[in-house]
């Protein structure tokens, strides 16, 4: 089983290149279990057991399985985590052509390590929106897109061009990030899209009816496992993929086993790495709503049912965590040094960029100890800067406690990153048995 999981998380991240695509993803697995979909824009009926989805901007999905009993009385259950990962974006004008070559020009998103996006073979995948044309009207669509092949790639400058050390060369991401996507008479990125959307089965679209895009670059190398006894999975976006697999398997498993009091909740976000604050981030309304129009949708809903509900509910937030990388060390806190495959990891900081508390922190380690499963601790050191994730962002915006977990991984914001295949199958349970808590 713990080799399946793994498998089952490598297959997830290769179908994912993309927040839209890991939703889709998402909802593929979720929709053959019996979730069906919801409409914000269409009133909301619940009944127990009921399992439902609904989805915000493409990238941000909340998955619910409806308790026993009203969320008034039987609170949420909520594990969330976010779908996207640093990486370059291209721009709404990105053509160009420099020394014989075609180019793109693409932005950093979020804080990917630059270095790690040179000389890979890099594709294309996004969504695109496109004018529909048919009968005497032109309507605008949007669809997902994968070109899958490398189409890009961001050469490095050969040393003997280099002056100074070894390595020395300083990057700018403005001059030294554009991918080139051919030689100077390549077709235009409008032109690539619109043959793509064709190839897929889509719309006849032309490359004038392209009018705008989300697209990201990602390197097509498949996620593997690796080490001497397979002890590393190795794969671009497990920060935060990697929480997003766990989530969705552990909410299957808990609905595997039936219906408890609670309402099972899981709540996947996009835009988490540039600070969440969107319509479909953790500092928007997305969860706070979803959660409210269950509350009123569970038969006839409930008085003051919202606010009943969260004093009845917790959070774990799924993030990824800081693994002690073995050449620094000195960079991590003693005492709280986590290794690759040895466990969950408890994320603590006392100025709450991790939202874990003494009591949220305790029941998150007592569900390991339950099922014999060691965890770990991870703080930064006092004289280094925090990351955050969405669960103080949440927790502040919905109101619900927290506790911020990961799994141990090195690389971070790497093109390629590394965790252990050990503990993929350890987090699901922990992350099940969250669901099941409730004694349903």
């Amino acid at each position: 089983m713990r080799e399946d999981r793994v498998l089952d998380l490598l297959a997830f991240v290769d179908r994912s290149p993309t927040p839209y695509h890991a939703v889709a993803e998402a909802l593929r697995r979720l929709a053959a279990a019996g979730f069906s979909p919801l409409r914000e824009e269409e009133p909301w009926h619940l009944e127990p057991g009921a399992r439902r989805t609904v989805v915000r901007g493409d990238g941000s999905l909340v998955a619910l399985q409806i308790g026993s009993e009203s969320p008034a009385e039987g609170g949420f259950r909520v594990v969330g985590a976010h779908t996207d990962s640093p990486n370059l974006r291209v721009k709404p004008r990105p053509d160009r052509a420099a020394e014989g070559y075609r180019q793109l020009a693409v932005e950093p998103y979020g804080s990917p390590l630059l270095q790690t996006w040179f000389d890979r073979d890099l594709s294309l995948a996004g969504r695109v929106s496109f004018r529909a044309r048919g009968g005497a009207t032109a309507a605008v669509q949007t669809a997902l897109v994968d070109v899958r092949r490398p189409v890009l790639r961001i050469p490095s400058l050969a040393i003997h061009l280099q002056r100074g050390p070894q390595g020395a060369v300083e990057l700018n991401a403005q001059q030294h990030l554009p991918p080139v996507v051919g030689l100077e008479d390549a077709p235009s990125l409008a032109e690539l899209l619109a043959s793509e959307l064709r190839a897929a089965g889509g719309p006849v679209v032309e490359p004038r009816d392209v009018l705008a895009w989300d697209l990201m670059a990602y390197d097509v190398q498949p996620a593997c496992v690796a080490g001497a006894r397979g002890e590393f999975v190795l794969a671009p976006r497990l920060d935060n993929l990697a929480s997003c697999h766990a989530a969705v398997c552990a909410l299957l498993d808990a609905a595997s086993s039936g219906v408890g009091r609670a309402t099972r909740v899981v709540a996947l976000y996009d835009h988490e790495e540039v600070g969440s604050r969107s319509a479909v981030g953790a500092a928007g309304p997305f969860l706070a709503d979803a959660l409210e129009r269950a509350v009123a949708g569970f038969k006839d809903g409930a008085p003051q049912g919202l606010a009943r509900a969260v004093a009845r509910s917790s959070l774990v937030s799924a993030d990824m965590a800081h693994a002690v990388h073995p050449n620094y060390a000195d960079k991590h806190e003693p005492g709280h040094r986590p290794v690759v495959g040895r466990g969950p990891v408890i994320k603590v900081n006392a100025n709450q960029s991790y939202a874990s508390e003494a009591e949220t922190a305790a029941r998150f380690a007592a569900l390991c100890a339950d099922l014999g499963v060691p965890f770990q601790h991870f703080v930064t050191r006092s004289d280094l800067g925090c990351g955050s994730t969405i669960g103080p962002i949440t927790a502040a915006r919905v109101g619900i406690r927290a506790v911020d977990v990961g799994c141990p991984m090195l690389s971070m914001h790497s093109c390629r990153e590394l965790a252990g295949s050990a503990d993929v199958a350890p987090m699901i349970a922990v992350l099940a048995a969250f669901f099941r808590e409730d004694g349903g």
